[in-house]
């Protein structure tokens, strides 16, 4: 991973925002204190006054087409300045109070709300570099929480706000990594952490640097501003789960425990095949022990073992075969007993005569 401290100076160096707003635009609306000034078509009262729906060209060129009440804009209207900037929305004794919507000249747009002629409340702020504020608004600043977006990067600020600054708990959020922490005047100060998509954190704080803190102690040198550095006190990396896959340890992997296993069912087979040899024709095999290795990784213990009298087809076929032989033997002998008997038989009875 890249030295840590490129990262926080990464964070310092994101574009601040720029509100190029035409300042006090929304505020030089004309007074129309008096029925004359201006020109007028539309709804009046009992008394003359400008009241209901109307509309107005006032002496500075700006015009206004909504309702009134008492000859002041009250209610929904549209006001249109000379210079281009233009307000539709909602209005109160000649004060924008409401929601509403402001077209600034320089190409911005405010649409949220108004109170006494201050954005004030939730709102949404479009810039003229494209950048965009949607949160909450305190007399014409951001103030509260909100999320600032900068266009060029993709970058973008949610947290706290206080008179228009960043300041807060926040997150500050770029393409593959994003900062978790605390901000003071825009800039990230004290603990926090960087949580970077590939899987890892950086934990550690902005602190301001030795030389800083040098220049700053001497009483000669102006104060100058606070450069602060990013120091990791930590990484944790996340580890992301893969399923495991079982494989047989080949006899040159095996533990010395299976191998002692295996030594001991080899010589005990040797012993069955000796003592087997001393019965003839009877085939048998050694005993083999068969390990089971579970889950736990206890490979050193059977869990089976296998009989060495293992049925052999032939075999069983053979004793069959010797079986039938020796009854066949048994019954000619039987036979060939009983015609000598006979002939005895025949030689004692022609003796006789």
């Amino acid at each position: 991973m890249s030295e840590p401290s490129s990262e926080g100076e990464a964070e310092e160096s994101e574009p601040e925002e720029t509100e190029t707003e035409s300042e006090g635009t929304e505020d030089s609306e004309a007074e129309e204190a008096e029925d004359d000034l201006g020109e007028y078509d539309g709804e009046r009262n009992s008394a003359g006054e400008r009241h209901g729906r109307g509309k107005a060209q006032l002496p500075n060129g700006d015009t206004y087409d909504g309702e009134y009440e008492h000859s002041l804009r009250n209610g929904q209207g549209t006001y249109r300045f000379k210079n281009g900037a233009s307000y539709i929305g909602q209005y109160l004794q000649n004060k924008k109070h409401g929601h509403g919507v402001f077209f600034y000249p320089d190409g911005s747009k405010y649409e949220g709300s108004w109170v006494n002629d201050q954005r004030h409340g939730y709102g949404e702020y479009t810039y003229p570099n494209g950048d965009t504020y949607a949160g909450e608004w305190f007399n014409n600043d951001r103030h509260g929480q909100g999320t600032y977006v900068y266009k060029d990067t993709g970058s973008k600020y949610v947290g706290g706000w206080v008179n228009g600054n960043q300041e807060g708990e926040a997150e500050l959020i770029h393409l593959n990594h994003r900062y978790r922490g605390k901000f003071l005047n825009g800039n990230p100060v004290g603990q926090g952490k960087y949580v970077f998509d590939i899987g890892c954190e950086q934990h550690g704080e902005y602190i301001q640097s030795a030389e800083d803190k040098g220049e700053e102690e001497e009483e000669e040198e102006p104060l100058l501003p606070a450069v602060l550095k990013w120091k990791a006190t930590e990484i944790t990396k996340l580890t992301l789960w893969t399923p495991s896959v079982k494989k047989t340890p080949s006899p040159s992997e095996a533990s010395p425990a299976a191998a002692e296993a295996a030594a001991a069912a080899a010589a005990a087979g040797e012993a069955v095949e000796e003592t087997g040899g001393a019965v003839e024709g009877e085939e048998t095999m050694p005993a083999n022990g068969v390990t089971d290795e579970t889950a736990d990784g206890r490979d050193d213990e059977p869990s089976h073992e296998v009989s060495s009298e293992v049925f052999s087809p032939e075999k069983h076929a053979e004793e069959e075969d010797e079986g039938g032989r020796g009854e066949e033997e048994n019954k000619e002998a039987q036979e060939d007993q009983g015609t000598a008997n006979l002939e005895d038989k025949e030689d004692e009875s022609q003796e006789a005569e």
